[in-house]
């Protein structure tokens, strides 16, 4: 199913450029997907090792967010500067660093 959603991308993305913007910006949304599916596991099951394996899974694709971030960011600077922005927001808001 996720394939076909990336052709679909691919296809709705004349510029090439932005195409692998969108691809990132997808992988995230799916990542972020599989931390909350794997972390809502975690606290329905009663079984200790499927909690353990599923909280160190989650944990992993909690780096994997990070990494398409951070290579997303080195390729669109109005996200980088929004991103800022968002933070900035954030420690005005409730006077703490973020």
């Amino acid at each position: 199913m996720l394939s076909m959603n990336i052709r679909q991308i691919a296809e709705a993305v004349k510029d090439r450029k932005n195409a692998d913007r969108e691809f990132l910006r997808f992988a995230i949304i799916a990542e972020l997907d599989a931390v909350n599916l794997y972390e809502q596991i975690a606290q329905l099951t009663q079984n200790q090792d499927l909690k353990k394996v599923m909280l160190d899974v989650a944990k992993e694709e909690k780096t994997h967010v990070g990494e398409f971030q951070a290579m997303l960011l080195g390729m669109d600077e109005e996200q980088t500067q929004e991103l800022e922005h968002g933070q900035s927001e954030v420690e005005e808001l409730t006077s703490k660093p973020v």
